[in-house]
């Protein structure tokens, strides 16, 4: 018998079911174990709780699968099972579904499908391809077990969304879509929810919604928002707020707050209401009762089909707003990296910023606790420097520390500072530094990072959340013409300039010959970026014999380690000078400017090597 769910919804509101890991967990099915693998393991608890949730009143229950798909299970070894938890989860909730009625009709059996855990690229490393096979498999096995139509939940990357739903609508079932919102007020002023359920709504996808993170009185906005745009929608909020008790994650569980509350969700438009985080079967009893004489008023579903796809505008970037990048438009620009000190006493660092601005610095470059040391914050001495010697400062920004929140933080604090150049980098690995027990969070890298960065620039997070002005960022990066594989360091760079960035700082370079086949690799890929020339002058033999052989990417020339070799302390610093102002005048035509790694204790041989820089060769530089 085909049940149509869009006829039902047309009819009445139906109530959905709440949380299914709460009720397992009770029942003796650990945090430790993933939830879904309890259809294989503990399938009558499984089969008791669709039961319960049935019994309460739900219309429509769904299938213990929300986290059941490849790339979540083989975190726990399970990947090997995908179809088979899947395909056992549906059979289960189809058994409950028919062998427990309200009033003589069958409840619906919804698939459920959540997000993979893991960013999509650029900013994480799961590719596009790999996403949408992964949710079709999990698809496929639902459908086999008897789920009467799919539902995406709590999905906050609408490209990611966008790929189940292709995966999952291409099986031709129905596919319910739900996207989780954090309700701040600014969402709702700036009417986000409702820009998001207009385009949901154009893939022609069965019912848009919003699930979790909120609680119910919350979701009121979101609904109203949506449901003004597309019509009715559904709605599964939290109980409330998640709390911390003994190491456990507790809600509230005030039910007629929430049935009172579904009431108001079905008046906005909700059409289908349940519970999400939090929820019990005395929330989904409660929200029955409250709902069992609702009167819908009529208006049809069918409305979100008239509604065509928007093309979703990308929003044009702001230019890089800052001095520095407008030298490195139309000029040669030099920027210096100072290293920090240990501690909090950065006076030297303003004192040699000083001095280097004197002789003809363009920016001052501060690094993110370079080789994982504890080091001020980037952004934090940027606005000092800025303050106090009136030189614009390149913050670097590590994935190392950081996690996507964080990051985040740290560039819209950046913005709020004047701090506009950014150089982002993937960081070096926390094992190497002060503290090798410390956590590498790296939810992303410097390409995940870039996109981040262009993101602000168009004006939002990247939840796709209005953060105000756009900062006008300059986004720099990394580039290696020095590395073993240039070919790959190439393509690396081809997907930042695609993520967004404007320049490249590269490793230091020793020999013009490493520039030059770099720059001929990057124009036979018809690529162009701004490039900021690497320089070190280096002050010992032992210093270069460390760098040449120890640190990955660089490469220093026998004849330059042999020379430093056969000089005295007080003359190898003269000849590491020397042999940067030599590349660097030879090197000048081909590049956009110069960045300058000086030794910690002697900052001020970057001086010496911008007196190479001729300051009437602008002609030959690279165009973006």
């Amino acid at each position: 018998m085909e049940l149509n769910l869009k006829e039902r919804l047309e009819k009445r509101v139906l109530v959905g079911d709440g949380a299914m890991g709460t009720l397992l967990h009770d029942r003796g099915v650990g945090y430790d174990h993933p939830y879904s693998r309890a259809n294989l393991t503990h399938p009558e608890l499984v089969y008791a709780a669709h039961e319960e949730y049935l019994r309460a009143g739900s219309n429509v229950i769904e299938t213990n699968t929300f986290a059941a798909d490849r790339l979540r299970l083989a975190s726990h070894n399970l990947e090997d099972s995908t179809r088979e938890i899947n395909a056992a989860g549906a059979r289960l909730a189809r058994r409950a579904a028919e062998n427990t009625t309200n009033g003589g009709e069958r409840a619906l059996v919804l698939g459920a499908i959540g997000p993979l855990g893991r960013q999509l690229a650029p900013v994480g490393s799961l590719q596009p391809e790999e996403a949408r096979a992964m949710f079709l498999e999990q698809a496929e096995a639902l459908l086999e077990g008897g789920a009467d139509a799919l539902v995406l939940e709590t999905f906050t990357d609408l490209r990611e969304l966008r790929l189940a739903f292709e995966a999952a609508g291409s099986l031709g079932a129905p596919v319910l879509t739900y996207k989780t919102f954090v309700e701040d007020g600014e969402t709702l002023a700036e009417g986000l929810p409702a820009r998001v359920a207009r385009e949901v709504a154009g893939w022609d996808t069965e019912v848009v919604g919003a699930n979790c993170t909120v609680g119910p009185q919350r979701m009121l906005g979101i609904v109203e928002q949506m449901s003004a745009e597309i019509g009715p929608v559904a709605a599964f909020p939290n109980p409330g707020l998640p709390q911390l008790i003994d190491g456990r994650v507790r809600y509230r569980q005030d039910v007629e707050h929430f049935a009172r509350y579904g009431v108001k969700l079905a008046e906005a438009g909700a059409r289908l209401v349940g519970g999400c985080c939090g929820t019990t079967p005395a929330h989904v009893h409660a929200l029955s009762v409250a709902l069992r004489d609702f009167q819908v008023n009529g208006t049809s579903l069918r409305r979100a089909r008239t509604i065509e796809p928007e093309a979703r505008e990308e929003r044009a970037a702001a230019e890089p707003d800052s001095e520095f990048a407008r030298k490195l438009e139309t000029g040669f620009a030099v920027t210096i990296e100072v290293d920090l000190p240990r501690g909090h006493d950065i006076s030297e660092v303003v004192e040699a910023s000083g001095r280097l601005k004197e002789r003809g610095a363009d920016a001052i470059d501060i690094s993110d606790g370079a080789r994982a040391r504890l080091r001020m914050h980037p952004v934090a001495v940027a606005r000092i420097v800025q303050d106090q010697v009136g030189i614009e400062v390149v913050a670097h920004i590590s994935c190392r520390d950081r996690n996507i929140i964080g990051l985040q933080a740290d560039l819209l604090s950046a913005a709020a500072l004047g701090v506009k150049n950014i150089l982002a980098v993937t960081g070096d690995p926390a094992q190497i530094g002060d503290y090798p027990e410390a956590t590498s969070v790296f939810d992303t890298d410097a390409i995940g990072l870039t996109h981040i960065l262009a993101k602000m620039n168009q004006g939002e997070d990247l939840g796709g959340n209005p953060i105000g002005t756009p900062p006008g960022f300059l986004i720099g990066t990394a580039f290696n013409p020095t590395a073993e594989d240039l070919d790959a360091e190439v393509d690396k760079l081809r997907r930042k300039l695609e993520a967004g960035a404007h320049a490249f700082w590269t490793q230091p370079v020793f020999e013009i010959g490493d520039l030059e086949r770099a720059l001929e690799k990057l124009q036979d890929r018809d690529l162009h970026p701004r490039l900021l020339l690497g320089l070190m002058p280096l002050r010992s033999a032992r210093q270069a014999e460390f760098l040449h052989h120890e640190v990955p990417g660089i490469n220093i020339p026998k004849y330059v380690r042999e020379r430093l070799a056969e000089l005295s302390p007080e003359d190898a610093p003269k000849y590491g000078v020397e042999v940067a102002q030599n590349l660097l005048a030879r090197a000048q035509p081909l590049v956009n400017g110069a960045y300058i790694m000086p030794p910690a204790s002697a900052p001020d041989l970057a001086g010496d090597v911008m007196e190479a820089v001729d300051l009437t060769k602008t002609e030959g530089l690279i165009a973006e």
